[in-house]
């Protein structure tokens, strides 16, 4: 799970050029479950996989505790076959990233961190890099996109089911947003509930 030395030539205006990817120890065919947020933060520190103490970690935490599931590390989170990444591996300057970027960086990189995975079973989408950067994956292998347009909030109660794999569309659970919007922070948590529950019947 190790990915270090890795460079992108692609000429992206809107992220810094700074690849980050999830520096994870776990058994690829123990994980069932997928969750993909954004990008990564502006301090590598508090990144996935990096301390348990850095605010991704934390509003994870917090997440999960929504849901219900109390964590403390992400161990817990192994144990329960759930892996965490980012939509891009670079941080964006702005507030929004084109589509070019994310697709090349989906195509590019997304998809064979998620093929290293033979067991999965849902892949929750949690914000709209996310959306976005799955479906451009399945429309290149498969040929169609698994999740519809329109807003999240009208699409996540839906099954989108592709080649033996739910997509769950929801809201990011990292950054500064996470803590402000209440109402997406309580489908955050049902989405999670979903995908424990969807992962017991699998």
């Amino acid at each position: 799970m190790k990915k270090s030395n890795v460079t992108c030539d692609y000429p992206c205006a809107d992220v810094r050029k700074e690849m980050i990817f999830p520096q994870a120890d776990l058994d690829s065919e123990t994980i069932k479950i997928v969750m993909i947020s954004e990008c990564p933060p502006a301090n590598r520190s508090d990144y996935f996989y990096e301390n348990c103490s850095g605010a991704f970690f934390q509003t994870t935490k917090t997440a999960f505790q929504d849901a219900g599931v109390v964590i403390e590390n992400y161990e817990d989170l192994t144990r329960r076959g759930i892996y965490l990444t980012t939509a891009i591996k670079c941080g964006k300057t702005g507030y929004l990233v084109s589509a070019k970027t994310i697709k090349e960086c989906a195509l590019r990189f997304l998809k064979p961190e998620l093929e290293q995975f033979p067991n999965i079973v849902m892949i929750l989408c949690m914000g709209d890099f996310a959306i976005k950067a799955v479906n451009y994956i399945c429309k290149e292998k498969y040929g169609k996109s698994p999740i519809p347009p329109g807003s999240t909030y009208k699409i996540r109660k839906q099954e989108y089911v592709q080649n033996g794999i739910r997509f769950l569309p929801s809201y990011t659970h990292t950054g500064d947003s996470f803590n402000i919007e209440k109402v997406k922070r309580q489908m955050i948590a049902e989405d999670i509930r979903t995908a424990l529950g969807y992962l017991k019947s699998h």
